[in-house]
């Protein structure tokens, strides 16, 4: 079974084919680059560019494999949470394609889409219990398959990607920063007192990173030498003088270690109260952090866990991941009508599919 994948939720639009589990290829293109003017994405700007570079991807993609649309067995796209004007770019285009193709449209949550990435990779074991940490999204789920999710905790207002992206804004690094407060983290210990692990003296299996993000604009505000006059570019970064980048990398590894010591609590906590599972998945944007990576290690030893973690490339946003869950999708026997709706950041993303025949 050969399946379209489309991504556009954020700021990368892609598109990867999917057959029988297995990647065949796939187009990526970033707006990294003209979102990097602005410290941020913004939403206009990012739905103009989908629009623009999405046909050219999948032209290229069909060309390079050799196939057209008349060999697909099913399109699947985001259809959220995300920014909705990007969303809406990527569904228009699987809906037209579907349409003229004869090929079922399916819409893929972009959440579980991720948390299913790594099964490109190696096979999946459920339950599970899955972490997302990505730039919108801090969820616990317990996975039971590829179509069974239960949210078991989530973030109350800033995810774990917020408040490194807006740690890196304080300091004027180059965007998107959490590479670099990841990069710094790396060359310094952390000072476990100098920032809160926010929001862990309760029962809850829920995240709040705006106290942190608070305590590190007071601690900027005192250190003032810390932060770079302008936005800084990737070099600046790199010709810090050594004193300096000595107490960057000291404040980057603090900040670096409270945010992975929260998810390491929770993740910790979600275990003990969901009982027995065989693995732990953990996938996003924040999953590339080293971080986070040893402290999910950490817990999956701890715990005799098989600890699922995606490569580096499937961390980020990518058609791969859309494509593997719209296969998984497609193959229980689900897929969705014309009427499909993209859903924005802050709904709920409806079980709204239609059932036919499982397929081999």
């Amino acid at each position: 079974m050969l399946i379209l994948g489309i991504e556009t939720s954020c700021d990368e639009t892609a598109v990867a084919l999917v057959r029988d589990g297995r990647l065949l290829g796939e187009k990526l293109a970033t707006q990294v680059d003209t979102h990097a003017l602005f410290g941020g994405v913004v939403p206009e700007i990012a739905s103009r560019e989908h629009l623009r570079v999405l046909p050219r991807l999948y032209r290229e993609l069909m060309r390079g494999i050799g196939l057209d649309a008349g060999d697909l067995d099913g399109v699947a796209v985001a259809r959220g949470p995300g920014l909705l004007g990007s969303l809406l770019v990527g569904v228009s285009f699987a809906k037209g394609l579907s349409l003229a193709s004869g090929a079922p449209l399916i819409g893929v949550n972009h959440l579980w889409a991720h948390l299913l990435a790594p099964g490109l990779e190696g096979e999946l074991e459920f339950p599970a219990l899955g972490l997302l940490v990505s730039g919108g999204h801090t969820h616990i789920y317990l996975v039971e398959s590829p179509t069974e999710f239960t949210l078991l905790g989530r973030t109350l207002d800033d995810a774990a990607g917020e408040a490194f992206d807006k740690t890196a804004k304080m300091m004027n690094f180059p965007y998107p920063g959490g590479r670099y407060i990841d990069e710094l983290a790396r060359e310094a210990e952390p000072d476990t007192g100098m920032f809160p692990r926010p929001y862990i003296e309760n029962p809850t299996l829920d995240f709040s990173f705006s106290g942190l993000k608070t305590a590190v604009a007071h601690y900027v505000a005192d250190h003032p030498e810390l932060v770079f006059e302008t936005m800084a570019d990737p070099q600046a970064v790199a010709d810090l003088p050594a004193g300096r980048r000595a107490a960057l990398a000291r404040v980057c590894a603090s900040f670096n270690w409270s945010v992975a010591d929260t998810l390491r609590i929770k993740v910790e906590r979600a275990l003990n109260q969901v009982g027995k599972v065989r693995s732990l998945i953990v996938a996003g944007g924040v999953a590339a952090n080293t971080g986070v990576r040893e402290a999910m290690r950490s817990v999956a030893e701890g715990s005799g866990l098989k600890l699922t973690l995606p490569g580096l490339s499937l961390c980020t946003d990518n058609g791969a991941m859309i494509a593997h869950a719209g296969w998984l999708l497609a193959k229980a026997g689900y897929r969705h009508g014309l009427e499909l709706e993209a859903i924005p950041r802050g709904r709920i993303v409806p079980l709204d599919w239609e059932r036919v025949p499982e397929r081999a």
